[in-house]
């Protein structure tokens, strides 16, 4: 499918997408023509009502009330079953798009492509940067994994740290993995990734942090993967008596809040807003004007450092709900 490439400034600018977006007239499948009034855009995710996937779905809310067109926002918890069944359900629905996370490809595979057979445009969101294409989605919305991970990796190295536990809140997330893989390229240093319960129990997951702190006094770095999960590790640190330097992985009003007072190092920025706002933009805009995204590439929205030297140009935007 040949695709006009949509540039940074108006990724930045997106608000006004549909007034400066140039028609491609080589797009492929786009119906063209659609009633905005008449559309409705599935987003379906595999998120978990937390701090992160309440920004991506501000995002999908505010980009529906922008485009005039009926939203059907989906999580599945973390729950690849669900979250096929969800998509079945939105095929049934007939709707005129689907936005997905894809942290389990496989386990939505036979979903999608049941969806691509009856004529919905698909778009990936959040994690999916390494399947999209042969899904047959349009674009994929979101940052590479890999690289955000090696980034983060260096600046913790910068810091002088020595010994990394890179901390994965969710089993079977690619996208997660593909993070702490990055990070221990970056970090050149000792690294182990550590499983804990996640997001439904947050105490129980400081309580898993802090033990292992204890038991290794030599781990100097902790990298969580979810802003959620740094809380839960900020306690663990005060609880095991460590030194150790915390980074993180996304934003939320208390990890600006813990940047800005120097308790977590950096947070990587993906932007989920756009995750979820990008979507139902360009699948509106193929629905209605034939338009197509990318030129063969994602649309990146992170990775960004949100430092203490910076944290307080986003602080008040967390707060809001959009950063």
């Amino acid at each position: 499918m040949k695709a006009l490439k949509l540039s940074a400034v108006v990724i930045a600018g997106v608000m006004g997408l549909a007034a400066c977006s140039s028609d491609d007239g080589d797009g492929g499948g786009g119906a063209g023509g659609a009633d905005r009034g008449d559309l409705t855009i599935a987003v379906i995710t595999h998120g978990d009502g937390g701090s992160f996937w309440s920004v991506a779905k501000k995002g999908a809310e505010d980009a529906a009330a922008d485009m005039g067109v009926e939203l059907d926002y989906q999580e599945s918890n973390n729950d690849p079953q669900e979250q096929a069944q969800l998509i079945e359900a939105a095929i049934t629905a007939d709707v005129d798009g689907i936005a997905v996370s894809l942290p389990n490809p496989e386990a939505v595979t036979d979903a999608l492509n049941q969806a691509t057979e009856a004529g919905i445009p698909l778009v990936t969101l959040n994690s999916g940067s390494t399947v999209w294409e042969d899904l047959g989605a349009i674009t994929h919305v979101g940052q590479d994994e890999s690289i955000a991970g090696e980034g983060a990796g260096e600046e913790l190295a910068a810091a002088g740290g020595s010994k990394m536990l890179c901390v994965i809140h969710e089993q079977n997330n690619t996208g997660l993995q593909d993070r702490c893989s990055g990070a221990a390229k970056g970090f050149g240093g000792e690294t182990e990734n550590f499983q804990v319960t996640g997001t439904a129990d947050p105490a129980k997951t400081a309580n898993e942090i802090a033990a292992k702190l204890q038991a290794d006094s030599s781990i100097d770095s902790v990298l969580a993967l979810n802003p959620d999960i740094a809380v839960s590790a900020l306690e663990a640190i005060g609880t095991a008596g460590s030194d150790a330097q915390l980074a993180t992985f996304d934003l939320s009003g208390d990890v600006v809040q813990a940047v800005q007072d120097g308790d977590i190092l950096f947070a990587v920025d993906q932007q989920q807003y756009l995750q979820g706002y990008l979507p139902v933009v360009y699948l509106t805009l193929y629905n209605t004007n034939a338009n197509t995204v990318g030129g063969g590439q994602p649309s990146l929205t992170g990775p960004g450092f949100v430092t203490q030297e910076n944290a307080d140009t986003v602080a008040e935007l967390a707060e809001q709900g959009t950063r």
